[in-house]
C-alpha cells in the first residue's frame, strides 16, 4: 500500500514540474508537449488510484482519457500547423511538383 502512495506522490510532483513548463515554455509546442506530459501523468495517477483503492476497473477510465489526450494532442497540432482542422495533412499542389 505504501508504495502506490509513494508512486502517487512521485507522479503528483512531475505533473508540477510538468506546469511549470507549460507556464514557461519558450515555445507554443513546448508548452503543447507538457500538457501531453500531464495528461499522461494523470493517466497514470488515475491507475495508481485505482489500484490503492481495490478499484483496477479505474484502468478502463485511465485508458479512455489517454485516447482523448492523444486525440487532443494531434487536433491542436495540425491546428497550430495549418491553422485550420478543415484541411487535409498535406499541402501539396495538384500540378505535380511537390
Amino acid at each position: 500500500m505504501i508504495i502506490y502512495v509513494v508512486a502517487a506522490i512521485a507522479i503528483l510532483v512531475s505533473i508540477a514540474m510538468a506546469l511549470g513548463r507549460a507556464l514557461l515554455g519558450p515555445t507554443a509546442y513546448d508548452r503543447i508537449l507538457s500538457v501531453n506530459a500531464i495528461g499522461t501523468k494523470t493517466v497514470l495517477l488515475i491507475a495508481v488510484v485505482g489500484f490503492m483503492n481495490g478499484r483496477p476497473d479505474f484502468l478502463d477510465l485511465a485508458i479512455v482519457y489517454a485516447l482523448m489526450n492523444f486525440i487532443g494532442t494531434l487536433a491542436v497540432l495540425k491546428y497550430f500547423k495549418f491553422g485550420s482542422l478543415k484541411t487535409g495533412l498535406s499541402r501539396t499542389r495538384s500540378g505535380g511538383d511537390k
